[in-house]
């Protein structure tokens, strides 16, 4: 079983102008709430540790998890408004971006939850905003201390600076992270923000020394690189028409894991064993499922019939 941790939220579009108003169209979303559901439609058993309203809109979170066959046991539905990241155009047509997010119901994950979580876990999945944010942050810490000699534990920053503008919290738990995780996946873009300057190779050398069993940089349109201490691999994109990228990121994570749990090479020591070639077939895998979900529009992630065998 894979836990996923993390938020869930509505995006929320302006869908044009009424006479007395505008007309908002409210989906699911959050980059762990993805990541949950990618695992689901690629055929992995995965649970969502997350906290969801109790209100109407966490309702339609569920309803999404539950459909797509994301265990929910895992989940606690505090009394709590469900974080909203609202997306409009200014007079010029260009996007802006409110968040509202202080006090709402997916950063109530508390301590007392732990005792929700499966005995076994086959991956921990850590990442985005609920890392930064209290008092889930301080949870999945504590979670992250707990599994980390015995469950691979998964890291993807995911910076997301319109819930956290300041980058000392991003870059402060990205340091605590790095010897306690197993399988690191970073986009270039947040490896700029969280290490100015650095070179993708020369940060994987750093977290290697650090700890990281697997160090996995996305590149989005140059396609992704991979480093063990056995071997590093890059993989170009897959040419396509692009509709969006939404989730593509999400996706690319959902695949990596699934194409280690399919070669049987979930394990501490088998994924910091990785060798070049094992790292070419893992980021090919990982980039044809992210190219499907980049051809759709939104988050609509790949089912495992759409991918071939790992």
């Amino acid at each position: 079983m894979f836990v996923v941790c993390g938020e869930a939220l509505m995006d929320v579009f302006a869908a044009g102008d009424t006479p007395t108003g505008t007309t908002l169209d409210a989906r699911v979303g959050g980059s762990p709430f993805n990541v949950a559901v990618g695992l689901a439609r690629l055929a992995q058993p995965v649970a969502f540790f997350s906290a969801i309203s109790s209100g109407f809109l966490g309702e339609r979170l569920m309803q999404a998890l539950r459909s797509e066959g994301v265990d929910c046991a895992t989940v606690t539905r505090p009394d709590a408004p469900t974080t909203l990241g609202l997306v409009g155009l200014d007079a010029q047509g260009v996007p802006s971006y409110s968040f509202y997010g202080d006090n709402c119901a997916d950063r109530q994950l508390t301590a007392e939850a732990l005792d929700l979580l499966p005995s076994r876990i086959s991956a921990l999945q850590v990442g985005s905003y609920a890392t930064v944010v209290p008092p889930i942050a301080s949870t999945l810490r504590t979670l992250v201390e707990r599994e980390r000699k015995r469950t691979p534990v998964c890291y993807d920053p995911n910076v997301r600076l319109n819930v956290e503008p300041s980058l000392a919290p991003w870059r402060e738990m990205l340091q605590w992270m790095l010897p306690r995780t197993h399988l690191l996946k970073i986009s270039e873009e947040d490896l700029h923000l969280l290490r100015p300057g650095m070179a993708p190779a020369q940060f994987a050398g750093e977290a290697l020394a650090a700890g990281v069993g697997l160090v996995v940089v996305t590149r989005g349109a140059q396609g992704a690189a991979a480093w063990t201490r056995q071997g590093e691999a890059t993989v170009p994109a897959q040419a396509m028409t692009v509709v969006d990228t939404v989730g593509a990121g999400d996706t690319f994570q959902a695949a990596l894991l699934t194409w280690l749990a399919e070669q049987g090479g979930l394990a501490i020591e088998k994924i910091s064993g990785l060798s070049s070639g094992q790292l070419n077939q893992a980021l090919g895998f990982a980039v044809a499922a992210a190219a499907i979900t980049c051809s759709r529009r939104g988050a609509d992630l790949p089912r495992r019939g759409e991918l071939p065998a790992a």
